[in-house]
């Protein structure tokens, strides 16, 4: 599939056009879980826990709610000519499977290579967590990242590496805590050139024969 198509809707398009349903109804649904899990929902411990567990989705899938293409709007041309590598690295993300709504717990690590422009850091780390805070898998969420950036700020290329636990296999399944999935996605400069590959990776603290 080729996200830039203009056929292909993004997340927060295809969402958009189905009706969210009211706060009192999505704690109802929230009752109804409680109830089908074997407890009851109307015992004081629980009371309030409706109300919590919507205002948690409303903090973990803002997402949804944010344009990261937006957020790389404005940048900056005064860097006296600078042309090398640019790496945020360890960039902490907390993200839901979609497969099981479970978390994903983990980190990333964004370079690019500017042509004749740059973006302040903290956009960068606001993009991973526009993406994250969605229903996602590691691999969809690697390429959203890596492709807004190449797409808005146009660099001779991009360079995101993933490494993510996954709850739905180290708390349920087949309960294997500790490991962690990396992906990658490398465009431009960094898929052409394994010198420029092989710098990103020892930039972020990683073997260069991992990718």
């Amino acid at each position: 599939m080729n996200i830039h198509d203009p056929k292909v809707k993004s997340d927060s398009q295809a969402t958009s056009s189905v009706s969210r349903p009211s706060r009192e109804e999505a704690e109802e649904a929230v009752r109804t879980l409680l109830r089908w899990a074997g407890d009851d929902p109307a015992r004081e411990g629980l009371l309030d826990t409706p109300a919590r567990v919507v205002r948690g989705y409303e903090e973990w899938f803002r997402g949804y709610d944010e344009d990261p293409e937006a957020m790389l709007q404005r940048t900056f041309e005064e860097v006296a000519g600078y042309d090398e590598m640019v790496v945020l690295r360890d960039i902490r993300y907390e993200s839901f499977c979609e497969h099981h709504m479970a978390p994903i717990i983990g980190k990333a690590h964004v370079g690019y290579i500017p042509t004749d422009r740059v973006v302040g850091i903290s956009k960068l780390a606001r993009v991973v967590d526009a993406y994250s805070k969605r229903l996602q898998v590691q691999e969809k969420l690697n390429a959203q990242i890596a492709n807004t950036l190449q797409t808005v700020l146009k660099p001779q290329g991009v360079a995101v590496v993933l490494e993510g636990e996954h709850h739905c296999m180290s708390t349920r399944g087949v309960h294997k805590p500790g490991v962690s999935m990396v992906t990658s996605t490398m465009l431009g400069v960094f898929r052409e050139d394994r010198e420029t590959r092989r710098e990103f990776m020892g930039h972020i603290g990683n073997p260069v024969n991992r990718l």
